[in-house]
């Protein structure tokens, strides 16, 4: 036999659907499936990398019920796909991710009129997790835990996908878009990037339990127990973020990483990160995931968390959220759109 891999050179580096010996020769994907549209993100293909984009700039791209179900399938998408080698998620707009939108949510106590079809009866219809969120009502803690687990799965396909994942961050990543961004395997962050979950000084608690798994237990504290953000640059430093750069240069930085991941044959970066990852998950990630969640629901229903919510119905969010930084002298640095801080 003389046409096989030893007569071309380096034909390691050839990918999954690449040459007639490829298990997908001859297998096309169907382009009618590629054309999807999402309500929360944009998905496409550009050779060997996945590219999926938050895309509510206007509103910070806040967190909504669609965001982890359609990051979960574009994830999925990608994790299938022979082309893909590496992942990347990004926001488009002046940041990131400011976390969950609650705009609605907390001036008009949790009644939004809106939500995807699919939900409307179920622990995910906004108008239960309404009734659920009532100061006055009675609160049903699983219920509560039932809809932010759910969230926290569609997050977590970052971490338990396949292939390698990598989140470019800029201007804020804040509150849930740190849910988000720590369980992507690397983190590459403009120098200014503001990251933290400042709901921890009330009315939250980071439902996906990573921050010590990323930073130990001492920087995860110092962060958590304050409520107060960090840099890109010192995200860098303290190894929260495998990399910083200037503004101007991220978007360079971020695709020599990506070409340098997407460099690597598919079957090697699975082994590696399926590796690594046996010994975050030994760690307990879904113990601290789950314990974080029931909290996080707990942190939304205790007098503090009412007094916040109330407070937020009757002066507004911003002005609770002013409310709640002011002490720690921060709250004129909120650079991500007012509403959107959970």
């Amino acid at each position: 036999m003389t046409d096989h891999a030893g007569t071309r050179p380096a034909a390691w580096r050839e990918g999954w659907d690449e040459g007639d010996d490829s298990l997908f020769a001859g297998r096309e994907m169907d382009s009618d499936t590629q054309d999807v549209e999402y309500e929360t993100l944009t998905y496409e293909v550009t050779g060997r990398i996945a590219r999926i984009t938050f895309n509510r700039p206007e509103h910070g791209n806040a967190i909504t019920a669609d965001t982890p179900l359609e990051l979960a399938e574009t994830v999925e998408r990608a994790d299938l796909d022979p082309r893909v080698h590496v992942i990347l998620l990004s926001g488009r707009g002046k940041g990131f991710c400011g976390g969950y939108d609650l705009g609605v949510f907390a001036e008009q106590g949790g009644g939004p009129d809106h939500g995807p079809d699919t939900v409307t009866g179920t622990v995910l219809d906004p108008v239960v997790q309404a009734r659920n969120h009532n100061p006055f009502g009675q609160w049903d803690p699983m219920a509560d835990y039932a809809m932010m687990s759910r969230f926290n799965r569609g997050f977590a396909s970052l971490l338990h996908a396949n292939k390698p994942t990598v989140a470019k961050i800029h201007g804020f990543c804040v509150a849930g878009g740190t849910d988000i961004a720590l369980y992507c395997d690397q983190i590459i962050a403009a120098d200014d990037t503001k990251i933290g979950y400042p709901p921890t000084r009330v009315w939250g608690v980071p439902a996906a339990g990573m921050w010590a798994h990323r930073l130990g237990d001492q920087r995860a504290k110092r962060l958590l127990l304050t409520g107060d953000c960090i840099s890109g640059r010192q995200a860098a430093e303290w190894g929260l973020a495998v990399e910083s750069a200037p503004p101007g240069e991220l978007d360079e930085r971020t695709e020599d990483l990506l070409a340098r991941i997407a460099a690597m044959p598919i079957n090697q970066l699975m082994m590696v990160k399926l590796a690594l990852n046996s010994t975050l998950l030994a760690q307990g990630v879904a113990n601290s995931a789950m314990v974080s969640t029931v909290f996080d629901g707990v942190s939304r229903h205790t007098r503090e968390g009412y007094a916040f919510q109330l407070r937020s119905a009757t002066a507004g969010f911003r002005e609770a959220v002013r409310e709640r930084d002011e002490p720690f002298g921060d709250h004129k640095r909120a650079q991500f759109e007012p509403g959107t801080a959970r």
